[in-house]
């Protein structure tokens, strides 16, 4: 039997010119046959949410760490809450919704436990050798460290989903050479040698929106927390015009609306708001540009998808606040240097003792690497710890854990 693939829509709309084509994708690093019944972007998907790195998130740290409460976003919830903006924002300028999907939901797979605090902790043990940057990360967990296939390392996913892991924020080289945010991590560098994602071009336009969501995203569910535990309050909120606006449009047609019910109306409107504004600002500088195809939107000289003006201050107005009342509160920065500790003991406890490591494929070998080669080795462990992992096993290693509540 003869399956029709164009027959089936593979889930998407008709696609603009500009919008990633899965049938003329780039490829993977190890070719395979195509699917009768998926896209190649399809396929991406599917694998990336069959990852052991992509189960982990949910018990890796957003901002708040798990004991302090079922109802706080996880690694995971806000994976999931970024994947459906960016199929709305893709649907909306009719792009490959199954690419964005697939750059929303790989794009946290380095984070560490304990969230940034771990990333930074862990950044500098490793610092020496180094260093440790999350996207990066990233990208070595899709192309070596997920060992699943028995035909290859990671999980082979096409050049356009790797070139939206990678490069979903911007550029990161300059025409010149220079690294646009300071120097390219070196695993990206490394797989650039034998897959060249092209570092000095955007992102196609579907990981554009994926990075635009994962702002709208945790702008907004970082207010929800932060109402939820109390580190903000709907005062404080007033100090932002376009928070202030919002929350008098709700009291003006809802004058009575118990909290938990004001803050959801609130939160779906800011992700309203913001979702327009970016699709407004992309229609616009889609019709400057005038792009024919998905390689016009790499060569640009700008970002497509992103804030207005107007918006963009607004953005980092909520940034500065959420910094001042919540990332920098005292009682988190307590927990945040607890944690911090939890990375460093473990870092060196496998330094000492490679075979602590249990399960790690590579643990009959490591104590013959060189230190540089170990230390990549226990970053690699522990940036793929949960935070229940990381407190347990320090718990059994260590005569005192500290308490993360």
């Amino acid at each position: 039997m003869t399956i029709d693939r164009h027959a089936l829509g593979f889930g998407s709309g008709e696609r603009a010119i500009y919008a990633a084509d899965p049938w003329t994708t780039r490829g993977r690093l190890y070719p395979e046959s195509s699917s009768p019944t998926r896209s190649e972007f399809q396929r991406d998907r599917d694998r990336i949410v069959h990852t052991t790195a992509f189960r982990r998130l949910k018990h890796k740290t957003q901002v708040f760490i798990g004991p302090d409460g079922d109802h706080y976003r996880t690694r995971l919830t806000h994976t999931i809450e970024v994947a459906q903006i960016a199929r709305a924002l893709a649907r909306a300028l009719k792009l490959d919704e199954d690419l964005a999907e697939g750059v929303a939901l790989v794009h946290d797979f380095g984070h560490t436990p304990f969230g940034h605090t771990g990333e930074d902790a862990l950044h500098e043990v490793l610092e020496p050798f180094g260093g440790f940057d999350h996207n990066a990360q990233s990208l070595r967990i899709v192309t070596k460290l997920e060992r699943r296939y028995a035909e290859f390392d990671g999980l082979n996913l096409t050049w356009e989903t790797l070139e939206g892991l990678v490069k979903h924020n911007g550029p990161l080289l300059t025409p010149d050479g220079e690294g646009t945010r300071g120097p390219v991590p070196q695993p990206i560098l490394d797989y650039c040698e034998i897959h060249d994602l092209e570092l000095r071009s955007f992102a196609s336009l579907e990981a554009q929106v994926a990075a635009i969501a994962d702002d709208i995203a945790y702008n907004t569910h970082d207010i929800d927390d932060g109402l939820r535990s109390g580190y903000l309050t709907f005062d404080m909120l007033e100090d932002i015009p376009f928070l202030a606006g919002l929350m008098r449009e709700v009291r003006d047609r809802y004058p009575h609306l118990e909290a938990s019910r004001f803050t959801h109306e609130i939160m779906r409107r800011q992700i309203t708001r913001m979702v327009e504004d970016v699709i407004s600002v992309s229609q616009e500088r889609l019709r400057e540009i005038r792009p024919q195809s998905a390689t016009d939107i790499r060569q640009a000289d700008r970002v497509v998808a992103t804030f207005s003006e107007s918006m963009a201050e607004t953005d980092k107005l909520i940034k500065a606040m959420l910094f001042k009342r919540i990332y920098r509160h005292p009682e988190i920065m307590r927990i945040r240097a607890s944690a911090a500790a939890i990375v460093t003991d473990l870092f060196h406890a496998y330094m000492a003792d490679p075979g602590l490591m249990q399960g790690h494929y590579w643990v009959d070998c490591i104590p013959q690497l060189g230190e540089a080669a170990r230390a990549r080795h226990v970053g690699d462990y522990l940036a793929g710890m949960t935070d229940t992992y990381a407190l347990k096993t320090h718990g059994r290693l260590f005569d005192h854990t500290p308490d993360l509540r």
